[in-house]
């Protein structure tokens, strides 16, 4: 039964490895491999001496660690979230939050322009008609928050989502716990801070050293961020919001160059490995639990 599951991860994971040798040539499209100059690591050279790279390295690395700093969000939310008394508000709540990380980042920036835009957006409306501006804000152009507002716009989608784990973890704990805790006279907070936290620790831990080895990929509170850089680009932003999956992209297939664009996505691979075998050795160091 696992058979066809492990075929596909094959096929779509690691058979597409084998376009890393493109990296080492000057390939142009419709010349065949064999015809084409062998060049060795120049494309690696240039990409590390290339000031638009290092610009989206930038990037990259800004949007990420903002992301890694929201990442104890979703365990307080999940924690709150189990304190509620009332089982149809707390799946109430549950369900409105995690609504969001199934709708599509093309319905998400169409939401957001309506409600966010500088002409018709519900926002810039409401802010003119109480007199509390005299002048629009471009919210989805400026570039000045633009990292702090993508930042928002990943935790509003994804919170919810992420919050399931949680739930998870917090569900698994022992209910004797609680109820020793009780007996001894502790108080709602007070077996929050020395049941519940201690309780979804390693979930913490596994999602933080998973997040730090992701940390290339432009910061991601589920999956990879390329959708939501690519639907909120524009001409306003595009200097904040150029992060490496986004511009291998438009190296690869808007511009045609493959070579240069393989070799940018393959480093950033290899660093992400990289990152993520060092943090778990460093977790296994200090607290003798890792991931691998």
């Amino acid at each position: 039964m696992a058979l066809p599951s492990f075929i596909l991860l094959i096929a779509f994971l690691y058979v597409p490895l084998y376009g890393w040798i493109y990296a080492f040539f000057k390939y142009r499209p419709g010349v065949p491999l064999s015809g084409s100059p062998f060049v060795g690591l120049e494309y690696f050279r240039v990409a590390f001496g290339d000031k638009e790279v290092l610009l989206v390295l930038r990037n990259t690395l800004v949007l990420s660690f903002l992301t890694l700093l929201c990442t104890p969000l979703p365990a307080i939310g999940a924690i709150l979230l189990s304190e509620i008394p009332s089982k149809r508000f707390r799946n109430f709540l549950q369900t409105v939050t995690t609504i969001p990380n199934f709708i599509s980042w093309v319905l998400v920036y169409s939401v957001f322009f309506s409600i966010f835009s500088i002409n018709d957006g519900l926002l810039n409306q409401l802010l003119f008609k109480l007199h509390l501006i005299n002048d629009p804000t471009n919210f989805l152009g400026d570039a000045d928050m633009a990292w702090y507002f993508q930042t928002a716009v990943g935790l509003w989608k994804s919170l919810g989502f992420s919050m399931i784990i949680y739930i998870a973890a917090i569900a698994g704990i022992d209910p004797s716990l609680y109820e020793a805790a009780k007996v001894d006279g502790a108080g709602r907070f007070q077996m929050m801070r020395h049941i519940t936290v201690p309780g979804i620790a390693p979930t913490f831990m596994v999602l933080l050293i998973l997040g730090i080895g992701s940390l290339l990929s432009g910061g991601s509170f589920v999956g990879n961020a390329f959708e939501q850089y690519f639907v909120f680009n524009n001409q306003l932003v595009t200097d904040k919001l150029m992060v490496l999956d986004l511009y291998v992209y438009r190296i690869g297939l808007q511009f045609n160059d493959y070579s240069f664009s393989i070799a940018i996505g393959m480093t950033k691979t290899i660093v992400s490995l990289i990152l993520l075998f060092s943090v778990n050795w460093i977790s296994k160091k200090i607290r003798g639990q890792s991931i691998i």
